[in-house]
């Protein structure tokens, strides 16, 4: 990792000091496999209580950096810009290379066949970073709104979400500031996708009360400029908080994730049992009863999963897809054909359809 001087920079013994401090932090978080915004260091500061939070504290933090890298006592590697980035044309020098690069890139859509589509949708640029490490391992779609999001995204994500208006449900998982606009986002994108058409469920999981509450994070002065401030202060007071304030590792905390999964399957067993008992309450067509054969299998497999995510048998996400996978879907399939409940390959998809929406 280099650390280059550029430039004499003459520093004070604080400024030293407070350097010093910034590449530990910088150090603690790259060994948990983070990389930091000049933001976020800043927060990690001024929750230590090394420094003041506010604007000018920021601004001063930000001179002794890029003095810092000029002078070569910070590693230019340190700290990342997540919203300035090179874009351009890979290119090889042989065919056995593009192959090799190839094989990195293969992957299964682990969502081709779920009843739920979801996507991620974060307020800022700069946690893009954070949020990627766990949506690429669950392989799940990442947005970045970068503040409210434009028409033209906004309307192309509508049409992405109507394009899977066959699937049970469509869900934007949110994370935004807790101020007066970053509230008002998430109201904003679920009105806007409403207006284009698409039925999606838009669920904030960020930032919270209960989370400021839990992690303390630094407040901030809320912006009377801000046209929403006032009625941000009647509900929350005078204080606000960014998202960046939060440590990465709690957004990217797996348990969560898991946890979250839990709720989810949940909801899902709930549908299925009542799926098995509308179908039960009628006279059982052929096709309704091969219906209520393919429910009872899904009952069981989630019922499965959720004994294990109940017993915390996972001891990650990644341990969870493991499992999943070994059990899943296809699992699921053969477990159907040798319990009597005809499958015929290749399968018809209309005739597939019309057995998940209950129709003869």
């Amino acid at each position: 990792m280099p650390k280059i001087k550029y430039k004499n920079i003459k520093m004070q013994e604080k400024s030293l000091e407070l350097i010093r401090l910034v590449n530990a932090v910088v150090d603690e978080y790259e060994r948990q496999g983070y990389e930091l915004t000049l933001r976020q260091v800043y927060y990690q500061l001024v929750a230590r209580g090394f420094i003041p939070n506010n604007e000018r504290s920021y601004k001063n933090l930000g001179n002794l950096i890029n003095d810092g890298r000029l002078a070569g006592l910070i590693d230019w590697y340190a700290i990342v810009d997540r919203t300035r980035n090179l874009r351009r044309n890979s290119h090889w020098d042989c065919p056995e290379d593009v192959i090799a690069s190839a094989k990195y890139s293969y992957m299964l859509d682990r969502w081709k066949d779920q009843p739920n589509y979801v996507e991620v949708w974060v307020e800022k640029d700069a946690l893009i970073g954070i949020v990627s490490k766990i949506c690429s391992e669950l392989d799940v779609p990442h947005f970045s709104c970068r503040g409210y999001t434009s028409q033209s995204e906004m309307w192309s994500a509508a049409q992405r979400f109507i394009r899977q208006d066959w699937r049970d449900s469509r869900t934007i998982i949110h994370l935004g500031d807790h101020d007066p606009s970053g509230i008002d986002m998430t109201r904003d994108i679920q009105e806007r996708l409403e207006m284009f058409g698409a039925d999606v469920n838009v669920k904030r999981v960020a930032l919270t009360m209960e989370q400021i509450e839990t992690f303390n994070p630094p407040p901030n002065p809320t912006k009377l400029t801000d046209a929403r401030a006032f009625g941000y202060i009647a509900e929350y007071g005078h204080e606000c908080w960014e998202l960046d304030a939060l440590e990465p590792k709690v957004i990217d905390d797996e348990k969560a994730v898991l946890s979250a999964l839990e709720k989810n399957y949940t909801t899902a067993l709930a549908d299925i049992k009542r799926n098995i008992k509308e179908l039960q309450s009628n006279p059982l067509t052929q096709s309704k009863a091969y219906q209520l054969d393919f429910q009872r299998q899904l009952e069981k497999q989630i019922s499965g999963i959720l004994d294990n995510l109940s017993g915390k048998n996972f001891a990650s996400v990644a341990d969870y897809l493991n499992t999943c996978y070994q059990t899943g879907f296809i699992g699921a399939m053969y477990d159907m054909q040798g319990q009597g409940v005809p499958l015929i390959l290749p399968i018809n998809q209309e005739q597939v359809l019309k057995a998940v929406q209950k129709t003869d």
